[in-house]
């Protein structure tokens, strides 16, 4: 494989390489090499391994023959953490990968275990970009790309309410597009996503995130159950919640500044700065760890890890309202 060239499209490719720190894209890459897999072969064994687990001598003998001949995906993450001893391993199997295997290297990028992210290069490996964005103009970019992955249209004006509304976080932009794209037909234009994002103030899910991330647990509660009571989907409530407390960790842990430094620092537009300053009195390390959990938890709830999707968010909201006040109480 020394001097062999692989195609970007070819996702059987014996050695993949992911390199960058956006955890979603990251996730993408892993999944297209195993969906791939099991395409061409049902019983596929996919071992998902984080550095620890990879000692001198484990790469042998995962990739030693099979007497069942089985295809193997071999995912390796965070593998600038590798010990020495294991990139050597790695770097004698690129020159000569066993056949049925597919070889995922998750690669934060940086100078760190540089080495081995050269020697895969250098073997022609198939390589994946997976950049955090920071720039909103990147953020605009990934969401028409989302609509475009699903075969649907939106207008420019409707892409950029979205990332106004929902911010820098990939995951809930890709969450947010696909509700839309499995929710309303036709072009997807501003005033759809005004619908789901703003509508009548006292219904919209973002109220129910202020109201919560401000310690006024009644008018939360009463916001969620109108927001829930119009059709508000509990998927979009859960990520505004998410997008609230994770503002307050990022303000609290950040430099002082005008708010326009912190907005191109912290990927918010300057007004939510001055809106999240305010907000963010009485809140405390502990409270936002709490708060975080909460919402991890109701997420999972109303995306079929509980019963009652409801209850989900009215504990998670009554939890975050009470973070909110901690320093106080």
């Amino acid at each position: 494989m020394a001097t062999r060239k692989t195609s970007t499209d070819d996702l059987l490719a014996p050695v993949t390489l992911a390199v960058g720190q956006e955890d979603l894209l990251l996730d993408r890459a892993v999944r297209e090499v195993v969906t791939a897999a099991r395409a061409a072969d049902a019983d596929t064994d996919v071992r998902d391994l984080a550095p620890e687990q990879l000692q001198p001598g484990s790469l042998a003998e995962l990739t030693s023959p099979s007497l069942f001949a089985e295809r193997k995906v071999l995912v390796v993450r965070n593998a600038q953490d590798l010990s020495a001893e294991t990139i050597k391993d790695i770097k004698a199997y690129l020159d000569a990968p066993v056949e049925e295997i597919s070889l995922v290297l998750l690669h934060a990028g940086g100078a760190k275990g540089k080495g081995l992210l050269d020697a895969a290069r250098k073997a022609g490996a198939r390589e994946v970009a997976c950049p955090k964005t920071t720039k909103p103009a990147e953020r605009l970019t990934f969401v028409r790309q989302e609509f475009r992955s699903l075969g649907r249209s939106a207008t420019p004006e409707a892409c950029q309410a979205l990332v106004d509304a929902i911010g820098s976080d990939l995951r809930e932009l890709a969450s947010a597009v696909a509700q839309l794209t499995a929710d309303v037909d036709g072009t997807i234009d501003e005033a759809i996503v005004g619908r789901y994002y703003t509508g009548r103030a006292e219904a919209s899910s973002f109220t129910v995130a202020d109201r919560a991330v401000e310690g006024r647990a009644a008018e939360a509660l009463e916001a969620l159950r109108w927001s829930l009571s119009t059709g508000v989907a509990p998927v979009l409530i859960t990520s505004a919640l998410a997008q609230g407390v994770r503002a307050i960790g990022k303000l609290s842990s950040a430099r002082g500044g005008r708010p326009a430094d912190l907005a191109r620092e912290l990927g918010m537009p300057p007004w939510k700065i001055d809106r999240v300053r305010q907000q963010m009195r009485g809140w405390t390390p502990d409270g936002v760890a709490v708060a975080l959990r909460a919402v991890a938890e109701a997420d999972a709830g109303v995306k079929g890890g509980g019963d009652d999707p409801e209850y989900a968010l009215e504990k998670a909201v009554v939890t975050i309202a009470r973070a909110a006040r901690m320093r106080r109480g």
